[in-house]
């Protein structure tokens, strides 16, 4: 397979890493001949300079045998004419950009993005993606993470084990039927920092943050189990007026009206227009969030969640540390910096969004098997959980799971079949048309792929 990745920064960066190392044949372009050499001289890609929307420099990077082509430069009307350009001239198959703009992201214009006008096959709204995650953060107080999969019917959270109250603590997981805990599975581990997928042997240590796979009808016993139980918020102050606040606060005021919402805005002009945009559903104030009167007239102090999403990571860090000192009780913190993640956890911030993360794992669901229809990244250095078809004729549908012989790395969290949830065991058979929920690591992602392709694709070594 060979993939065209437009935009050297952190996305375009990450993504083309992440492919190179599936053995994917990856050229990424970019203007800046800084970015286009560190790519090509940090991964196993080719990097290239030039003006990515243009045929000469598309040409170059070999779009006439591409597969796929993937923009995520900073501009969307450069990732829009790319998209036309690698149809029109080179008819590369897959197309996938990043629009950030709401303007074109409005339902009454999809009609923009048809075959015969611009085609793209995949549009990426990193600020929607944002946001969507957000609101399904704010309907699990006590999750730092939580993904809905399968029409809704499954849910991953992502959950901290820092109380005595988290009934996991000190159990083996092949414990966990027997001492409360049915109906659910532990997907991964992450202590000190590293991910692992668990064993029948391993226990949940304190401190450990874990994610667990378990039926949306049981999420609230479940939290519960796991020593959480705090309330949905009612008083929520985001700081931030861009376009993920200004989409969060919108989506809030629309679908959750009984929650009193406050709005930081440093600048005037940008709080006068999301004041104008969202009515009097919410309260907008112009100030620094990192100025304590700003976040006392806020009333920071009494409400249950601040949601900082500014475009710099220090900001939403330190406004998010400094709402929690005054009497906040959580603070959910867009970062984009890796390097910070793990410092959050000690200045007490419950919940971190990462936009790149969100979009790689957007993107990725578009590379990975056909199988596969649907992805999310739990840590860019260790794995997915992925959301998979069963095959005929694939090793999976051969007898149990313990016949499959899955490879370390890998662990099916979830089965459904007719619409109904089975959260499985050892023992337990999957037939072909099953949707698969699964927790894979990197290091497994190509065996876990070959056994969920079939026996063609199989390879046992």
């Amino acid at each position: 397979m060979r993939v065209i990745v437009c935009g050297a920064g952190q996305v375009g960066s990450t993504i083309a890493r992440h492919l190179a190392t599936e053995g994917i044949d990856v050229t990424v372009v970019d203007i800046s001949p800084d970015q286009a050499r560190r790519a090509d001289e940090s991964y196993d890609v080719r990097g290239m300079i030039g003006h990515a929307s243009h045929p000469e420099v598309l040409e170059r990077a070999g779009a006439r045998d591409a597969d796929m082509l993937i923009a995520v430069t900073r501009s969307d009307e450069v990732n829009m004419v790319a998209c036309q350009v690698a149809y029109s001239l080179f008819n590369v198959r897959r197309r996938i950009a990043r629009v950030r703009h709401h303007g074109y992201l409005e339902p009454i214009w999809q009609g923009l993005y048809a075959s015969d006008q611009l085609p793209i096959d995949v549009i990426i709204s990193p600020e929607v993606e944002v946001a969507n995650g957000i609101v399904r953060r704010l309907r699990t107080p006590g999750a730092f993470d939580t993904v809905a999969l399968a029409d809704g019917r499954i849910q991953l959270l992502g959950v901290h084990c820092n109380t005595g109250g988290c009934s996991l603590i000190g159990r083996r997981m092949k414990e966990l039927a027997s001492s409360g805990g049915s109906g659910i599975v532990i997907g991964a581990i992450v202590r000190n920092g590293q991910a692992f997928v668990p064993r029948a042997e391993d226990q949940v240590q304190q401190g450990d943050d874990v994610y667990v796979i378990t039926e949306t009808s049981h999420v609230d016993r479940v939290m519960i189990f796991l020593g959480h139980e705090e309330q949905v918020a009612r008083r929520v102050v985001i700081v931030g007026g861009g376009n993920v606040g200004l989409n969060l606060a919108s989506r809030i005021a629309r679908h959750a009206p009984y929650v009193s919402l406050k709005v930081v805005e440093h600048t005037r002009e940008r709080a006068e227009y999301i004041s104008r945009e969202l009515g009097d559903a919410v309260v907008v104030i112009q100030g620094d969030a990192l100025d304590k009167d700003v976040l006392i007239e806020a009333n920071v102090q009494s409400a249950e969640t601040i949601i900082a999403v500014t475009n710099d990571d220090e900001t939403n860090i330190f406004a998010s540390v400094l709402a929690k000192r005054e009497g906040c009780t959580r603070a959910i913190t867009l970062v984009n910096k890796t390097s910070y993640e793990h410092v959050l956890p000690a200045l007490g911030i419950d919940a971190v969004v990462s936009p790149s993360a969100i979009t790689i794992s957007t993107i990725l669901r578009h590379v990975r098997h056909r199988s596969i229809s649907a992805l999310y990244t739990l840590r860019e250095d260790f794995g997915e959980v992925i959301q998979a078809t069963a095959q005929e004729g694939s090793r999976l549908v051969r007898g149990t799971l313990r016949d499959a012989k899955l490879p370390d790395g890998m662990l099916v969290g979830a089965i459904v079949r007719n619409g109904e949830v089975i959260i499985p065991t050892s023992s337990t058979r999957v037939f072909p048309g099953d949707s698969i929920i699964a927790v894979v690591t990197y290091q497994a992602l190509r065996k876990a792929e070959a056994i969920l392709a079939g026996p063609l694709n199989e390879t046992d070594g």
